[in-house]
């Protein structure tokens, strides 16, 4: 509740009394929806709909790993607000901050590993190192945002040097 555009305070779910509108005004944020970020790609957001195309974003994509080879990695982020007054005062683009967050995050964890464990096996520990860190750093923020998961969808070295990064290999 904002009294004269002031935060004053939150109220549980049922029958609440407030002042009228100029005074009072109510801002419900969709506090038990889980969105959902792409990073890399864009596509339809219904996994079902398997007629989509998926559009590749290299310049979201595109990161050196610590061995100094390049990696395309696409990935998703599932979030969901953890305070509301946090999420609806303290940043000013909740979901653009969560997707620099989550780009950052990643760009870090990629930079301190090697190439083959990423694209081989260490999917899962990367994914709960990226989700660690863009909690902590959404926490720094005070955005009152909860990481639920971190998916990344595909790993592979750049298309246009596939076929002499398997030569190498």
């Amino acid at each position: 509740v904002l009294r004269f555009g002031k935060y004053v305070r939150q109220l549980p779910p049922g029958l609440n009394f407030r002042w009228p509108y100029p005074i009072e005004v109510v801002e419900l944020p969709k506090v038990t929806r889980i969105n959902r970020i792409e990073i890399g790609m864009r596509g339809s957001s219904d996994i079902r709909d398997a007629s989509s195309t998926i559009r590749d974003v290299p310049e979201e994509s595109l990161m050196i790993t610590g061995d100094e080879n390049i990696v395309d990695v696409d990935f998703v982020v599932f979030w969901q607000i953890k305070n509301a007054a946090d999420f609806l005062f303290n940043i000013q683009n909740p979901e653009g901050t969560v997707k620099a967050v989550a780009e950052s995050a990643m760009r870090e964890v990629i930079g301190r590993s090697q190439i083959q464990p990423i694209l081989t096996g260490a999917r899962n520990t990367t994914e709960q190192a990226v989700q660690e860190l863009m909690q902590k750093t959404l926490d720094n923020y005070g955005s009152g945002v909860l990481i639920t998961q971190v998916q990344m969808q595909k790993v592979d070295p750049p298309t246009q040097v596939i076929d002499a990064f398997r030569d190498v290999q």
